[in-house]
C-alpha cells in the first residue's frame, strides 16, 4: 500500500462520520450566526478551535454575556477527554517526529479518534498508518470547517434549523461504529457503565458528567481485564 492509497482509505473511512458531522455543523454555524457572531468569527472559531461540543457551549455562554474567564475553564474541562484518546493513541503517535504529531494533535476529535483507533488495533502502525490518520483527520475537519460555514451563511433563514434533530445523526453513526467493537465482557461492561453514569450525571454543570462516565467505564474496563487475566494465570498455575 502507498502513501496516497493510505490517505484515500482513511478519508474513504471517514464517510460514516462526516455523515453525522454535517448536520451538527450546520446548527453549529446557525446557532453562531444567532448569538451575534460574525460570518468571520463563526468560521474562525472552526478554523482554529475545532472542537464541537466546546464551540457550542461557548456559544451559550456567549449569548448569556459570560467572561472569557469562565469560558476557557469550562471548555477546557468539556475537553479532557481528549487526555484519554491521546494516551490511547500514544504508542502509534509518539513516536513520530513532531511535525507529524503537532497537526495530529489539532486534529485529535471524537470522531477522528474512533475511525483510527480501530484501524490501529487491527493493524498497528503498518501500512503508512500516519497518512491514514492524517487522510482522516483532515477529511472530517474539512467537514466541520465547511459545514460551519454553510450553518453561519444561510442558517437563519432556515427557522429552528436547531429544533430539527440533526444531531441524533452523529449519535447514531457513533452508535453504529462503537457496537460492533465491544468484543468481550471488559469492554461491554465499560460501554454500560459509562453510559449509565452519563445519564445520571447528564444535569452536572460544564459537561463533568461526561467525565464522570468515561472514568468510570475505564475503571470498570481495567478491573474486569485484570481479573480476567488473574483468572487465565491462576488456570495456567
Amino acid at each position: 500500500m502507498t502513501r496516497s492509497q493510505a490517505f484515500l482509505f482513511g478519508t474513504r473511512d471517514s464517510i460514516p462520520m462526516i455523515v453525522g458531522i454535517l448536520p451538527f455543523g450546520l446548527i453549529y454555524g446557525a446557532l453562531a450566526s444567532g448569538a451575534g457572531l460574525s460570518l468571520w468569527q463563526a468560521l474562525g472559531m472552526s478554523l482554529l478551535v475545532y472542537a464541537g461540543s466546546a464551540q457550542f457551549i461557548a456559544i451559550s455562554l456567549l449569548t448569556l454575556g459570560t467572561g472569557a474567564a469562565v469560558i476557557l475553564l469550562t471548555t477546557l474541562i468539556v475537553n479532557l477527554r481528549h487526555v484519554l484518546y491521546s494516551a490511547a493513541l500514544q504508542p502509534y503517535v509518539g513516536p513520530l517526529p513532531q511535525r507529524w504529531r503537532l497537526p495530529l494533535a489539532f486534529g485529535l476529535t471524537d470522531e477522528t479518534f474512533a475511525v483510527v483507533q480501530r484501524r490501529y488495533l487491527a493493524r498497528g502502525t503498518e501500512g503508512h498508518g500516519r497518512w491514514y490518520h492524517a487522510g482522516v483527520a483532515l477529511a472530517l475537519y474539512l467537514s466541520w470547517v465547511s459545514s460551519s460555514l454553510v450553518g453561519a451563511v444561510f442558517g437563519q433563514s432556515v427557522p429552528n434549523l436547531a429544533g430539527w434533530g440533526l444531531d441524533f445523526a452523529m449519535l447514531a453513526t457513533f452508535i453504529g461504529i462503537v457496537v460492533p467493537a465491544l468484543r468481550n465482557r471488559p469492554q461491554v461492561a465499560a460501554a454500560l457503565v459509562a453510559g449509565g453514569v452519563a445519564l445520571l450525571c447528564h444535569a452536572w454543570p460544564y459537561k463533568l458528567g461526561l467525565m464522570a462516565a468515561a472514568f468510570s467505564g475505564i475503571a470498570v474496563g481495567v478491573a474486569l481485564e485484570r481479573r480476567a487475566t488473574t483468572e487465565l494465570t491462576g488456570e495456567g498455575v
